[in-house]
């Protein structure tokens, strides 16, 4: 009986090893309609499980549909997320446009060894390491120098030509004038 139960307990732990493995494999994606079409990303809750389910928690609530890319940076990053100001159909304000956040309270920091390269997807943030919110960014090129210093909660997989079509900005800031927006955001396993 003892043999019995010890065979039980690691069939348990194997189903549980795959149970694991079988949710990562079937990870959540974030897709953004913009006006050239859908650009996928794979979120990476297993790099920081606190930003993606915050991202999640927001666009399963149609709180980035229609939020603009408020600072673009040639050769550098797209920024979008602000809920408070951003919305261009509610309460967009291009003054206050990448200050504000959402509805839900700032994040304790998740920084990881992922690096950032062209695709990557990272959470935008005052000063304070803690305290992203709800914006994020979409990196056109490589820049080794944000690696450990800002969250990574994300990859392009699908759609980084539309990316590179996002309105850029103008000056050092990146501030766009009438940008381009989010049209819809949804959350669904790959």
């Amino acid at each position: 009986m003892k043999l019995f139960h010890i065979a039980f307990a690691g069939f348990l732990s194997l189903a549980a090893l795959a149970g694991s493995a079988f949710s990562a494999a079937a990870a959540d994606l974030l897709t953004i309609q913009l006006k050239d079409g859908p650009v996928v990303i794979q979120l990476m809750p297993e790099v920081a499980p606190k930003h993606v389910a915050q991202i999640e928690a927001l666009a399963k609530k149609g709180a980035y549909d229609n939020v603009v890319f408020h600072r673009v940076i040639d050769g550098f990053m797209a920024q979008t997320g602000d809920v408070q100001y951003g919305n261009a159909s509610k309460g967009y304000d291009p003054n206050k446009a990448g200050t504000g956040g959402s509805d839900l309270p700032n994040l304790p920091a998740e920084f990881s060894k992922t690096p950032f390269t062209r695709g990557t997807v990272g959470m935008a943030r005052a000063q304070d390491p803690n305290s992203a919110n709800s914006q994020f960014f979409i990196m056109f090129a490589n820049g080794d120098f944000l690696n450990g210093q800002y969250t990574v909660v994300g990859k392009v997989i699908s759609g980084m030509e539309l990316v590179d079509k996002i309105k850029r900005g103008e000056g050092q800031n990146g501030e766009v004038s009438n940008p381009d927006k989010m049209i819809k955001v949804t959350v669904t396993k790959k």
